[in-house]
């Protein structure tokens, strides 16, 4: 790399660094051509002079990052149909950029779209996308990798940047840098720390939240009880890897245990695993997505000076609109469970607030099993109570059979509108930026579950005798030499275990987070949202500080920010945020660059 050439450094090469280079490539013809001019394939004519430099800073291989690298187990599953995950841009995503189309994964590898791929074919996937991304650049851009951790970011606000990489004594010097640091790892917060030093004086073993596939499972011995608080995607690939990882195996419905798995002792706040992917497709008409919480009324949110508050002011938006996508459904592809006119509904439901809603939906909608309730949703254990750990795992077990059961048929398909209306809120509601954290759970339990197969393991494994519930608003406690558990939901009884595993991935805010980049930006004057992630400008990723004011030189994006999207890659055809994100993101820097070039040239 050149000396004194324009240079932009993005921390974090993964899928959404990925993401910004395939928009810095496709706007590139637009915003950094010279004078316009272009080559074959529309790729921008750059003079060397003309050109800039891009280094990619990671530990681990562009393209797939961390979390996708193709070197980890074959045994772990995306939880996405291969249908489903794409990396390019298409005609439903709202940007300024050209849009470039490309193949999802399925296409791309020849895979059945219903198929969930494992984790390592996505890797190749996204490494194939960066280097599509990298061969897409005129000679004039040079990318380089380093393959190290970046540990701080220095520079005046007016001036070049320095990015410090460990284990090399002088900096990369950037006029631009963009963070897109993924899944961050956190320090353990008071409560861990107790857990641990408990564990630490008392011979126990506690693994504290991590990405699962990087947890050293060893210590957890055959045969011997083990605590799990968590029971999402995080539990699901600690499941696999403990029992297909240790060599059991699955024939039919029955699991044939290798001898070598532990006991899983698994709770939550729900009590229940996330629900499972829905395993039919779309037909017929889709619901008029957004109808109730759309670009206006997240105009009109963003524009009150008193702010807002989620729970009052959003969560009825966001209620509304799920239940229109379940109602729409419900009418129009199963009419005879109703007892009104679709018009009449829609117009009443439309004038109504929620205590109305009700009164209308009980009069129009006959079975409450075909209507929407998003509280019982959120708590399905909610005053359910057993006498017994044993009644506990019945129940539990016919409560999954049901799920999959549902999300299998398409006599249910209100539930498919709703997970399409859930797309749309989440869509809409990234750009009111840091609302809690409670939506990202729901919609992560409501929409982003694990395949059917997934569940049909678990009962499989609950019949095995390997895996037991414990059950909702699960507490824990260090007590006597052991770990105890206990539920509401089996009251007065306890489970007791020389190991507690937290199966769910780690909540990094900028004071706790390990990554010391990220630290010393806050430390710096960076800010932050109550809920700890870093505050960045929604219109194109630009890193705020205390006073609200965009640093020119700096970016951000991804799930350590207020503008976090659902995903770095998205389902086709669903208005990707991320996607959008990246393309203001890269349009921003190729502007800079291309005035900095202009001057330097002058």
């Amino acid at each position: 790399m050149s000396a004194g050439r324009p240079s932009l450094v993005i921390v974090g090469a993964g899928p959404r660094g990925t993401g910004v280079l395939e928009r810095i490539a496709a706007n590139l013809p637009e915003l950094y051509g010279d004078s316009g001019a272009q080559g074959s394939g529309g790729v921008a004519v750059l003079g060397g002079s003309a050109g800039f430099d891009i280094h990619l800073v990671d530990p681990y291989p562009p393209g797939a990052g961390r979390i996708w690298r193709e070197e980890q187990s074959p045994l772990l599953w995306m939880n996405s149909q291969a249908q489903d995950a794409t990396m390019f841009t298409d005609e439903t995503v709202a940007m300024d950029g050209p849009l470039l189309e490309g193949p999802t994964l399925h296409e791309w590898a020849g895979l059945d779209g219903r198929v969930f791929a494992d984790r390592q074919r996505q890797g190749t996937y996204l490494r194939w996308v960066y280097e599509r991304a990298v061969a897409a650049l005129p000679s004039g851009v040079r990318v380089q990798h380093h393959p190290r951790r970046a540990l701080r970011v220095e520079g005046p606000r007016g001036g070049r940047q320095q990015v410090w990489l460990e284990g090399l004594p002088q900096p990369l010097h950037a006029d631009l840098v963009v963070l897109a640091l993924g899944h961050l790892d956190a320090e353990l917060d008071d409560e861990q720390r107790e857990l641990a030093a408990y564990a630490e004086r008392h011979g126990l073993v506690h693994l504290p939240p991590d990405f699962t596939a990087d947890s050293d499972l060893s210590a957890l011995e055959a045969g011997e009880p083990v605590l799990v608080r968590g029971f999402g995607l995080a539990f699901v690939d600690l499941m696999v890897l403990l029992t297909e990882g240790r060599g059991g195996r699955h024939e039919g419905e029955t699991y044939i245990p290798s001898g070598r798995e532990p006991i899983l002792h698994v709770g939550s706040r729900r009590g229940v695993p996330y629900h499972s992917k829905i395993g039919y497709d779309w037909e017929g008409e889709r619901p008029p997505l957004p109808r109730f919480l759309g670009p206006a009324e997240i105009d009109e949110l963003l524009a009150r000076p008193e702010g807002f508050d989620f729970r009052r002011d959003v969560l009825p938006l966001v209620e509304k609109e799920l239940g229109f996508a379940h109602y729409h459904r419900l009418f129009a592809a199963h009419p005879e469970r109703t007892r009104m006119a679709w018009s009449d509904f829609e117009e009443k439901y439309a004038a109504s607030d929620a205590a109305e809603i009700q009164a209308l939906v009980a009069s129009a909608v006959p079975d409450p099993v075909d209507r929407i309730d998003l509280a019982a949703l959120d708590h399905p254990l909610d005053g359910v109570r057993h006498t017994s750990y044993e009644e506990l795992q019945t129940g539990l077990r016919a409560y999954i059979e049901g799920d999959l059961t549902r999300r299998h048929d398409p006599s249910n398909s209100p539930d498919l509108a709703v997970f399409l209306g859930l797309l749309s809120v989440y869509g809409q509601l990234v750009r009111l930026g840091d609302i809690g954290p409670w939506w990202h759970g729901f919609f992560s339990y409501l929409a982003s579950g694990p395949p059917g197969p997934r569940l049909r393991q678990m009962l499989a494994l609950s019949r095995a005798g390997i895996l037991k519930f414990v059950g909702a608003d699960m507490t824990v406690t260090a007590e006597d030499g052991v770990f105890r558990a206990g539920s509401a939901t089996v009251p007065g009884a306890t489970v007791e275990a020389r190991a507690l595993v937290e199966a769910r991935l780690p909540h990094p805010t900028v004071e706790r987070t390990s990554d010391q980049l990220l630290r010393e930006l806050y430390a710096d004057g960076a800010a932050a949202t109550p809920e700890g992630l870093l505050a960045v400008d929604p219109a194109d990723g630009r890193v705020l500080d205390r006073s609200g004011t965009p640093h020119p030189r700096r970016f951000a994006l991804g799930p350590h920010t207020d503008a976090r999207g659902s995903g770095a890659f998205t389902r086709p055809r669903t208005g990707g945020p991320a996607f959008r994100q990246n393309d203001a993101a890269a349009r921003a820097v190729l502007a800079f660059l291309r005035a900095l070039s202009c001057r330097s040239a002058a």
